[in-house]
């Protein structure tokens, strides 16, 4: 009988995560979500409160067979996956397939597969946590509400095989409710009038815009009006006789979300959203290296950091 069980979601964290713990500990990986919404039908019970109706996916019975065999010879079960909303939801799902009391401490979570982090988070196991898990459920039944119900008129009107979410579907409506915008807006003339100004001492240039006259402000609508006021403007002598002074804070960056992260390693190498990812986790995870095992990549580059300096 194993001493401890680890459930993850992949097995490539499995295998990183068996390297640091000893002794009769098992590790074992989900492959992700093991129950969910069906495929055949709505799933939701809109009339009893949004009840969802979820069942083990098809093609997972073995898996759900082989779970239930390593927690049954295990004195002790840690779900150990992934610590955000999706990671939290899974880990609810093997409690309720692995009959496991929703308020035992047997959740672990870590944001970096390090021997430290790994140690430290089975150290302090805590309760499942309902508010991602009902983040998590709100996510999946709105998904499934809109895409159930709008993507059929999709394939009617537009062409099948398109489906609709809770996301883009809204965002298709404020481009087109934008766009209306657009095309009802009218037109309206305006002006700027810029002045080069050169210091008498010194005889540096700086810029100044106009923005009225005799104190008020005043919009310039045509031509004709910049031009009166342009004759103005070249007859007139200037002073200064204000200048404001401050210092300004240049904050650095904020860490990375999933999504600015896409949208950098896009912009500045050209990466897919797809490849980008895969990039993500296998830092994450770590990776298969021949005479060498699962590694995480952080210890290669520190093994060469020793080893260079």
């Amino acid at each position: 009988m194993a001493d401890k069980l680890i459930i993850v979601e992949s097995p490539a964290k499995a295998n990183t995560i068996k390297k640091f713990l000893g002794g009769s500990t098992k590790v074992v990986a989900s492959m992700g979500h093991i129950r969910d919404l069906p495929k055949s039908k709505l799933g939701v019970n809109i009339e009893n409160d949004f009840e969802p109706e979820y069942i083990n996916i098809r093609g997972k019975g073995e898996l759900i067979k082989s779970l239930k065999k390593e927690a049954a010879n295990s004195k002790k079960v840690y779900l150990a996956t992934d610590p955000d909303r999706e990671g939290e939801a899974i880990a609810w799902h093997l409690a309720h397939i692995l009959d496991l009391k929703e308020d035992n401490a047997n959740r672990v979570t870590f944001n970096e597969i390090t021997k430290n982090a790994v140690q430290e988070a089975i150290k302090n196991p805590r309760t499942l946590d309902k508010n991602l898990i009902d983040a998590q459920q709100a996510r999946r039944v709105l998904d499934r509400i809109v895409g159930y119900q709008i993507s059929p008129l999709l394939w009617k009107k537009v062409r099948k095989g398109l489906s609709a979410g809770r996301v883009q579907s809204v965002a298709v409506r404020l481009i087109v409710e934008r766009e209306e915008e657009i095309e009802k807006f009218i037109p309206e003339e305006y002006w700027n009038i810029y002045v080069k100004l050169s210091s008498m001492k010194t005889k540096e240039e700086f810029e100044a815009k106009f923005v009225g006259k005799n104190g008020k402000k005043l919009e310039l609508k045509n031509e004709e009006q910049v031009k009166e006021i342009k004759k103005d403007l070249e007859k007139g002598k200037y002073i200064v006789k204000n200048v404001k002074k401050g210092e300004k804070k240049r904050s650095p960056a904020p860490p990375f979300t999933t999504s600015t992260m896409q949208q950098e390693a896009s912009r500045k190498l050209g990466f897919t959203l797809k490849r980008t990812m895969s990039v993500a986790q296998g830092l994450y995870e770590g990776v298969k290296i021949e005479g060498r095992g699962h590694t995480r990549l952080n210890n290669i580059y520190e093994n060469r950091f020793d080893k260079n300096f």
